[in-house]
């Protein structure tokens, strides 16, 4: 690999992306802009407004808001915020709460008036928080990916703004992104600067399935897998990817390490993986590589459909991880484009209709259609060039894929969101 080209870049993507997440993305955003925004103000508000984009309306509807006893949606999430959270921990923002906290943000809740508003904006994803209190004021907001602030106002005074790029604000450029390039980055780069990255994603994700798995979590995807005749060792890996996100989706309140700004892609991403590599004995260091490919090729898919689109983003990330199966089993490039496309072919316009307990049946769905994408590519069969969005060449399919999602399932998205305000 010539290493003046992309390598650090690649140790950048996945040391921006592979970062530690106290629940859902999006509700853990809101609480981290009005933690901020109540530092800015310098006290308790007595109103709180929120403007969001209709993803982040779809993304917080329905999910459990860690550390709030059960409650869900974007008043939920901002109240914990102000009351409770650490704007400087960013999407760890709620890590450290306490019991009486929860009281005061429930009862923050009930005492103060909290509007939410369809934001009027081109952005996706988008987050604008004001806190009043008397003749003070204190506005936030974050554009474009999670911890992405743009504009910070206290009163009339703008303490800090910048301009709103879109999709990748202030992070590593992802086009430098190729199959052919993270299959040899993942073979040839030195493991030392990621190695901590990559066990912290083993250690949390593995932690949450598996206790996902042992307790009662949302509609239990990940159990009810096993529940069923002999389990194989692929329906373990569907079965415990599924697991933590029934507990991810309905409250549990450990981290997990996210992928594309998604917990359930930083899950599915990786667990099914480790899953693989533990039942089969293969080296750590095997694992380290073969988790670079599933991150790499999950964001690489990403990266042209958005943060946030009516596509549901696990199908990506089921992808990412059978990619990385091959590998470790000792496919390279032709068995791993192969691979992509094939289950790129079948999975492809699942949508999203927001963060809640059927994301882990998905998942499950998404890891199903990965692995087939690879047995047929071992049994000698595969989808071809000119059939539906399959492309010739890997990349041309990926880029379909990313114009389908982002450009052709945009009047979708507006439709799922109208459906999910009525209701």
């Amino acid at each position: 690999m010539d290493t003046t080209l992309h390598y650090s870049d690649y140790i950048n993507i996945l040391k921006e992306e592979l970062v530690p997440a106290m629940g859902c993305t999006e509700p853990i955003a809101i609480a981290f802009a009005s933690a901020k925004a109540k530092e800015v103000l310098g006290c308790t508000p007595d109103s709180v407004r929120l403007d969001v984009s209709g993803n982040i309306l779809k993304n917080v509807k329905s999910v459990v808001v860690p550390h709030t006893g059960g409650l869900r949606g974007i008043p939920a999430a901002a109240a914990i915020g102000i009351v409770a959270g650490d704007a400087d921990k960013q999407l760890e923002v709620l890590a450290d709460i306490s019991r009486s906290q929860i009281e005061d943000a429930k009862s923050f809740l009930d005492s103060t008036p909290i509007s939410v508003h369809y934001a009027d904006t081109p952005h996706i994803f988008d987050i604008m928080v004001t806190l009043s209190a008397g003749d003070d004021s204190a506005f936030v907001r974050i554009c474009e990916h999670h911890t992405n602030i743009v504009c910070i106002r206290k009163n009339n005074e703008t303490l800090f703004e910048k301009e709103v790029i879109p999709q990748e604000n202030g992070l590593t450029d992802h086009s430098v992104l190729s199959i052919e390039e993270i299959i040899e980055f993942a073979e040839s780069t030195d493991l030392e600067p990621l190695r901590s990255t990559l066990e912290r994603q083993i250690d949390y994700n593995m932690a949450i399935a598996m206790v996902g798995m042992k307790n009662d979590y949302g509609a239990n995807i990940g159990s009810t897998l096993l529940s069923h005749g002999k389990p194989d060792i692929y329906q373990k890996m569907r079965a415990y990817a599924a697991a933590g996100s029934d507990a991810r989706m309905n409250g549990c309140e450990m981290p997990v390490i996210i992928c594309s700004g998604s917990g359930n892609q930083g899950i599915t991403a990786s667990v099914p993986l480790i899953v693989y590599a533990q039942e089969e004995g293969y080296a750590s260091d095997d694992l380290l590589r073969a988790l670079i490919v599933s991150n790499l090729v999950t964001i690489h898919l990403k990266a042209g459909i958005g943060r946030l689109s009516a596509y549901c983003g696990v199908v990506s990330a089921g992808v990412g991880s059978a990619a990385g199966v091959a590998f470790l089993k000792g496919g390279r490039y032709d068995t791993i484009a192969h691979t992509i496309v094939n289950a790129l072919a079948m999975d492809s316009g699942i949508i999203c209709d927001g963060a809640k307990a059927s994301c882990a049946a998905k998942i499950a769905s998404a890891v199903d259609a990965g692995l087939l994408g690879l047995f047929m590519y071992e049994n000698g069969n595969q989808f071809y060039s000119g059939e539906g969005l399959v492309a010739k060449g890997v990349e041309n399919t990926i880029r379909n894929i990313g114009s389908l999602a982002r450009n052709g399932m945009a009047t979708t998205d507006k439709e799922i969101i109208r459906i999910m305000l009525e209701n």
